[in-house]
């Protein structure tokens, strides 16, 4: 629990709503803390794009009267990505031809968080189409992370990571289609769960078509926070029901318990990428943390993890290439299609009956893999197998994007399975440009992030989250 002495943006998002719901905290105290965070470093990171300091404040004098019951996110202060819809503002998706593109209502993530007593204070930055693992568009400019100059904040969700590690509220909306949760949570040193396939509904009401088939089932809604007691509070809230997702699966965050102890396959696969040694170290940190709190861990390798991730991308980029490449082309920056010039030669696009073809597969990859998780609940892999990248890396060329995509390959294998994983920082590296913290990635069974969310609170007891370190760094 936080104490008195410790500063109101500090505090994580269960602290806060357990003040605000018992009376001992209002609303408002924890809004200009929040907003006056977010004055005092957001020049330097430009994390948030858009301030809602004159709404949220409004939201907070409305929560601090009402005399009714309070929800379970009560006054805790959250960030909206810029891709999603929010009633009123644009969904400009980081493209400045989408800058006039204003949301006629609010997306299900941001209706639902709105009810569970959350307030929106701004909306936060992503790369154009979101579709980077680095944050900077030319509409908003670059994001930066609070660990430094010299590490890329991560994307697409780059903008809600740096808030939420520099203490620009307690939870940041993003999503993820092919890491864009995971990647900046490993960047900045949060901490995720990327929901499974159906988990959280989703829609944008600003939409002119339906996104592809891939899109759909690849993509989801998810928050950044600080630790994973934050995740257990908030994520319930998220999965709340929206007729407009006509393909939400309406269960309750808890699954059934399993008999212990859970086993977890650890797996040290680095796809001919080779695997850092201080990423070594971050998955070694986690093994002996999950193994202490009593998981059954074993060195077991998942089924056909590389060949996943490889179809896996090429589909996505088939379905990019012929649903969205003339938009790209058309109102994607130079930089920005050079990059997607890269990804189509590293990960050629299915096309015609052979995208058919693979799509059709993808159920015999989801298939072994639901098998192998009826034995290992959990998969604790690396996520980069590298430390991250510095900023615009993915932009050089085909050694760039190597680093970027290349050594992320455990985080798109999840999107095309359609299985959750969660993210968390286990160890920080002392690097010669600077210290930065380096995740590890949890992967588990269909529908049980709350399996995962688990795993990372036990690792948390034993390795404190990297908010403290980055802190006492900033001072």
């Amino acid at each position: 629990m936080m104490t008195g002495k410790t500063p109101l943006w500090q505090w994580s998002a269960t602290d806060i709503a357990a003040a605000t719901r018992d009376g001992s905290l209002s609303a408002i105290e924890v809004t200009e803390a929040a907003l006056a965070r977010m004055d005092a470093v957001n020049p330097d990171l430009n994390a948030v794009v858009e301030s809602l300091a004159d709404t949220a404040r409004a939201e907070a004098e409305k929560l601090d009267a009402q005399s009714g019951p309070k929800g379970p996110l009560h006054g805790v202060p959250v960030t909206i990505k810029i891709n999603v819809d929010q009633k009123g503002h644009a969904t400009s998706n980081g493209v400045p031809a989408f800058k006039n593109i204003i949301a006629p209502d609010d997306a299900p993530v941001v209706r639902n968080l709105k009810a569970a007593g959350a307030i929106v204070m701004g909306r936060t930055n992503t790369p154009e189409f979101s579709f980077r693992a680095d944050t900077d568009n030319p509409l908003h400019g670059r994001t930066h992370n609070p660990w430094g100059r010299h590490v890329s904040a991560g994307g697409s969700s780059g903008g809600a990571g740096s808030a939420v590690m520099a203490g620009i509220g307690a939870l940041g909306h993003g999503n993820d289609i092919g890491g864009s949760l995971r990647f900046p949570a490993a960047a900045n040193g949060a901490v995720t769960v990327k929901p499974g396939l159906g988990r959280v509904p989703a829609f944008n009401p600003s939409q002119k078509a339906e996104r592809g088939l891939l899109a759909q089932s690849m993509s989801v809604q998810g928050l950044i926070a600080r630790n994973a007691a934050d995740l257990h509070l908030s994520m319930p809230a998220l999965i709340a029901a929206d007729p407009r997702d006509p393909f939400h699966a309406r269960l309750p965050w808890r699954g059934a318990e399993l008999d212990g102890p859970i086993r977890v396959a650890v797996s040290r696969d680095d796809f001919g990428f080779g695997l850092h040694p201080e990423v070594a170290t971050a998955l070694d940190k986690a093994a002996s943390a999950l193994s202490d709190a009593g998981y059954a861990v074993d060195a077991v390798e998942p089924p056909l993890a590389k060949e996943t991730g490889d179809v896996g991308y090429r589909a996505l980029m088939g379905e990019v290439k012929a649903l969205l490449g003339a938009d790209i082309r058309q109102y994607g920056s130079a930089e920005l299609n050079s990059i997607f010039d890269e990804y189509y030669r590293q990960f050629p696009p299915y096309e015609g009956p052979e995208q058919l073809t693979m799509l059709a597969q993808r159920t015999h990859y989801a298939r072994q893999w639901a098998l192998f998780l009826d034995d290992y609940p959990l998969v604790l892999t690396p996520f980069m197998l590298k430390p991250f990248f510095r900023p615009g890396r993915d932009a050089e060329g085909a050694e760039g994007v190597r680093d970027a995509l290349g050594a992320s390959q455990w985080s798109f294998i999840m999107n095309f399975t359609g299985l959750p994983a969660g993210n968390l920082p286990t160890h920080i590296a002392d690097l010669p440009d600077g210290p930065q913290p380096i995740g590890v990635q949890i992967a588990g069974r269909r529908w049980r992030e709350d399996l995962i969310v688990d795993a990372m609170h036990a690792i948390e007891v034993r390795i404190p989250p990297a908010c403290n370190t980055l802190w006492t760094h900033l001072d």
